[in-house]
């Protein structure tokens, strides 16, 4: 075991681990941070997805000990005490989290990608969840979704 310490939604969480523990593992199973699901396990589904140092990555392909110094944004952070992020509210708006299971990896994708462009085509936003799969909504709820949280955002910006 060895420590390490954590820079988790704005919080310094110091945690044992084992050195091949993945950062998906410690934020479920150490740190009970249970938004990001654990699909594949082997990077293909997106369920896992977190925001490190600004870029969406899957938590199941990092180790933790390689997350060390970073700055790690999980859906947990997101929502200002009962406050939704605008990204969540458009998604519950919008009718695009069905069974649920892909939507933190989803909100975390599409996060990533606003915090970067605020006005993004259908392509560019297409192409930030192409790592992100869905079973349930055939995606174009979710685009729309992305699309309705970022006039949003605009408009705060704005206001």
């Amino acid at each position: 075991m060895e420590e390490i310490t954590l820079q988790i939604n704005g919080e310094q969480e110091t945690v044992q681990i084992e050195r091949n523990w993945t950062l998906l593992y410690v934020l479920r199973e150490v740190l009970d941070l249970t938004g990001a699901k654990c699909g594949c396990n082997t990077g293909d589904c997106g369920a896992c997805k977190v925001i490190l140092d600004g870029e969406a990555v899957n938590s199941c392909l990092v180790l933790a000990r390689n997350a060390v110094g970073k700055q790690i944004e999980t859906i947990e952070g997101l929502a200002k005490g009962t406050q939704l992020h605008p990204i969540q509210r458009a998604f519950i708006d919008c009718g695009a989290i069905q069974c649920g299971y892909c939507t933190p990896g989803m909100i975390m994708s599409a996060k990533a990608l606003l915090d970067k462009n605020l006005d993004p085509s259908e392509e560019e936003i297409r192409a930030a969840i192409s790592n992100n799969l869905c079973r349930c909504t055939g995606y174009a709820k979710i685009v729309d979704a992305i699309r309705t949280a970022a006039q949003w955002m605009r408009e705060e910006q704005r206001a």
